[in-house]
């Protein structure tokens, strides 16, 4: 089986968007999906992200994979409970056998005892692949999928692909992402002025029928209590994944304005994920993050915002525009300029710690995934 014809059996079975980190075991197969435009990859930068990105994906109307070394179901295990099984969004993750049997370099080989256990305790069903059996192996993956309404896996041992040359190729040309305007990240420190809550309902009231994702904990609370809509999907658990969802939903979903509400300890977990939205280059993703130098839901520790401008890292990754704000006017002014014009923009929102008396999220987990792939029009 060449990585070639399998990238085509899964489009012939409708799976048409991917997102992984590589593992010797199927570089023919992401040489493949590099080289034919037709089935966009994302080099994420962590499992965990593209578990974020593939959710998005999934909540735009594509049907995702999902593909890591074995070794990345440690990093994924918490997206993968908090986030794909809990909400219920289906993917097929493609988990590569290393240390199968015991035969391979050392630190593979525990992760290699338990990568079946492993998914066993998740809930999450799996196959083996073989050659001789792929094609009802993919087929039965896409069924059980869409009928769980879960992710499921195909676990790929060592010789499943045969090589073909192909990883030698080079990747296809992406669009060019160029360094644009970039606005007020002078080395004058900000000072926090305004609420978070303050700061979202200033920019709720500029969002129009855009799809907003917001992060766990009070941000999600806040943006509820300001404006809950269908167009809202709240995070609840899996901190972090908020901005890798954002972006799923923006490359799913291109002629509609995607933006995310994020957290300053949100971001710094998944910091990585600057990198790829700065290189896919999303035209409809504002990115916008309310730092209150805090990890506000667990004590307001202390979080590295305080000695790094997150709007300069961005600045640095190459998103398009770049802006701080401290005040409710400048935040409604910058996202209103940002939506108007080709992304990705990032917005820093310097907000005190203060916390609004909000309530949790009304809505369950499955109801929260509904309406709002209903309202992206994509059930």
């Amino acid at each position: 089986m060449t990585g070639a014809g399998f990238a085509a059996l899964l489009a012939r079975e409708g799976f048409d968007v991917f997102a992984g980190v590589p593992c010797s075991l199927i570089e023919d197969l992401i040489a493949a999906l590099e080289a034919d435009p037709r089935l966009p990859y994302v080099e994420a930068v962590r499992e965990d992200v593209a578990v974020g990105l593939a959710a998005g994906a999934w909540l735009g109307g594509r049907r995702p994979v999902v593909l890591m070394q074995n070794s990345g179901l440690g990093t994924s295990l918490n997206a993968l409970a908090s986030c794909s099984l809990m909400y219920g969004l289906p993917a097929l993750l493609i988990v590569t056998w290393r240390g199968q049997g015991g035969k391979d370099a050392p630190e593979h080989l525990l992760t290699g005892a338990i990568t079946e256990p492993l998914l066993g305790l998740l809930g999450i069903p799996h196959r083996v692949l073989s050659a001789a059996s792929a094609e009802a192996d993919v087929r039965w993956a896409r069924d059980e999928m869409d009928a769980r309404r879960q992710p499921v896996a195909l676990v790929v041992p060592k010789g499943a692909f045969s090589p073909e040359g192909a990883s030698a190729g080079a990747a296809r040309a992406r669009s060019a992402t160029s360094l644009g305007v970039v606005s007020d990240t002078s080395e004058e420190r900000l000072a926090p002025r305004i609420s978070r809550f303050e700061a979202i309902a200033a920019a709720m009231k500029e969002v129009a029928d855009a799809a907003v994702v917001s992060a766990n904990g009070y941000p999600s609370r806040e943006a509820c209590a300001v404006a809950d809509r269908p167009q809202n999907f709240y995070m609840i658990g899996s901190m972090g994944l908020a901005s890798s969802i954002a972006l799923g939903v923006a490359l799913a979903r291109p002629a509609r304005r995607t933006v995310v509400l994020d957290g300053d300890g949100n971001l710094l977990m998944n910091l990585g994920v600057i990198a790829n939205i700065a290189a896919l280059a999303p035209k409809n993703l504002v990115h916008c993050v309310f730092d209150n130098e805090a990890y506000g839901s667990t004590g307001n520790q202390r979080s590295a915002s305080a000695h790094v401008r997150l709007d300069r890292v961005a600045a640095a990754a190459g998103y398009r525009t770049v802006a701080a704000a401290d005040g409710t006017d400048a935040v409604a002014a910058s996202l209103r300029a940002m939506l108007a014009a080709d992304g990705p923009h990032f917005l820093l929102v310097k907000v005190t710690r203060e916390e609004a008396d909000v309530p949790r999220i009304p809505h369950s987990p499955h109801a929260i995934r509904d309406r709002f792939r209903a309202a992206l029009g994509a059930s």
